[in-house]
């Protein structure tokens, strides 16, 4: 039965290649005398790009759910679809109103949006100021609901994921300028990004953050002046939502994605302090485990894996391999990841992040510079960025050469979004945005699991083709990790098939998709 499958998968793979190529399978020699044109492999191209439409993709992953939006507005897409206008009363909010045909480089109108800085609190002396970019949901789009979205780090912009991920506006790897995102999360909710915490990007003042509660706690401080301002979004159901960006400072600085966790359970402790449902939580690709657990023991793993993409020599392998066993990695995973497990999972060693000479993470780095400089460490195994493409302008040229400023640092940009002009934005900052440092624990010993049990919905979904962040267990709802195995092939989208797998348990649900690295799944599979 095995060897059937494999030969009609070779099957299956054979005739996709031959209707791509433009090759009637069943015309033996006679149709492969002439090689289809470029314009007639383009076409079948775009007949197959269709399958990754709205509605396929929406099914696949309802969160929020909108019945209503997947079954009436899924072909919407790019300028053609109209948006929903929100009036807003308090006269405040004209002072954030963007113009939507005035967006540099952007040549359609976008409709309405709202940016701009707001204080972390009421007082009159506060300094500490975040930036946001509201959207209001397209036509169809559910009004009741608000999702927030913020790139992790933590200091790392939330502007990628608008421009780079599931905005309204997309500018990806390659391209020359912004295009409509067929694929906006704007199709289902109101949106609002935000740059936090206080040091990232526009957001204003000195970081004071001494832990992730003392984040949240500001955060629910912004939101509670944004709803001042548009008091129209008090009582919507809301989500928190965003992704982990790694800065490289390794362990001297905390870079776990602990945030998200704290957030959700400051609201769900603090219920009276929002107006506002929170309804659950959607993460990517977050640290929620120690170092050692989540990157250094299936570091090898991995090179293995993707070995023709590593290219490493023999001898390098070897070292990687005999280090792995003298420091506890070996087998780690076949021992302790099992359905269920059988018990917490015990540090190989000594030390969170790794015992002295057990550093294989950076080794692996380290290694894979010197033979491809250009390897991404965060997006596909093969693409040329770190942290992906810089938004920048553009000389004109064929090749796009990048200039200065970079994009979100350009005046009339700062001019059109209501950014300080005077500031320099970075895609992560420099500034420590924990200046004594964060001892936090991971939430996966905190609060992720009192927020998994609070929330209607708990997400997080990891690309398989991340080097930086690599999955982890966790332990909820009185159990540690899953009690089933998690099914290969089961994250099926319609029209197009598996994507990787899901699997959910006691009220937590987890994405593994293929094709995909940290800079996530909307770069790279648009889900």
């Amino acid at each position: 039965m095995a060897l059937f499958g494999s030969l009609l998968a070779s099957l299956a793979a054979a005739l996709s290649i031959a209707l791509l190529c433009g090759l009637d399978a069943y015309s033996g020699v006679e149709a492969r005398r002439t090689f289809p044109t470029r314009d007639q492999i383009q076409a079948r191209q775009l007949e197959a790009a269709k399958r990754y439409n709205v509605n396929n993709l929406l099914k696949a992953q309802q969160f929020p759910k909108n019945e209503l939006f997947v079954a009436s507005n899924a072909g919407a897409s790019g300028p053609s679809a109209s948006v929903q206008n929100i009036t807003f009363k308090n006269p405040l909010a004209s002072h954030f109103w963007v113009n939507g045909t005035s967006i540099p480089f952007v040549d359609w109108d976008v409709g309405p949006s709202w940016a701009g800085l707001l204080p972390i609190s009421s007082a009159a002396n506060e300094t500490r100021k975040l930036f946001f970019w509201f959207f209001p949901p397209a036509e169809g789009g559910s009004l009741d609901d608000l999702i927030l979205w913020t790139n992790g780090g933590p200091g790392c912009s939330s502007l990628l994921g608008l421009l780079q991920e599931n905005g309204p506006i997309s500018w990806q790897h390659g391209q020359a300028k912004p295009t409509p995102n067929q694929y906006s999360w704007t199709k289902i909710s109101s949106m609002l990004w935000v740059e936090q915490p206080v040091g990232t990007g526009y957001s204003q003042g000195t970081p004071t953050a001494q832990n992730e509660e003392d984040v949240a706690a500001q955060l629910v401080g912004f939101l509670k002046q944004f709803l001042h301002v548009f008091s129209e979004l008090k009582g919507k159901k809301f989500y928190l939502t965003g992704e982990s960006v790694r800065i490289f400072t390794r362990r001297h600085y905390p870079m776990f994605t602990k945030t998200f966790g704290n957030i959700a359970d400051y609201i769900y402790t603090h219920p009276t302090l929002l107006d506002l449902e929170l309804q659950g939580i959607w993460m990517g690709d977050p640290v929620i485990g120690w170092f050692v657990t989540q990157e250094q023991i299936p570091a090898v793993d991995f090179v293995h894996k993707y070995e023709h993409v590593f290219a490493f020599n023999q001898t390098f392998l070897k070292y990687l391999d005999d280090t792995a066993l003298k420091c506890g990695y070996t087998g780690y995973q076949q021992k302790y990841a099992t359905y269920p497990p059988k018990g917490p999972l015990p540090l190989p060693g000594h030390d969170t992040f790794a015992d002295p000479g057990c550093d294989v993470w950076d080794d692996i780095f380290n290694a894979v510079l010197i033979v491809n400089p250009a390897f991404n460490c965060t997006g596909s195994l093969t693409s040329i960025r770190c942290y992906g493409t810089f938004l920048v302008s553009r000389d004109g040229s064929f090749f796009a050469l990048q200039t200065t400023p970079t994009y979100f640092d350009r005046l009339d940009v700062k001019q059109a979004i209501h950014a300080p002009l005077n500031s320099t934005w970075q895609i992560c900052t420099d500034i420590n945005v924990f200046p004594n440092g964060d001892a936090s624990l991971p939430p996966t010993f905190t609060v992720l699991p009192n927020v998994i049990e609070k929330s209607k919905k708990a997400i997080i979904m990891h690309g398989l083709a991340d080097y930086v962040l690599i999955a982890d267990g966790m332990t909820w709802a009185g159990k540690q990790g899953f009690q089933t195995p998690i099914a290969n092939d089961s994250f099926i989208v319609d029209g197009i098939g598996a994507l990787g797998t899901v699997h959910e348990e006691r009220g937590f649900t987890y994405y593994e998709v293929v094709l995909s690295g940290h800079m996530f799944v909307f770069a790279f599979i648009p889900i």
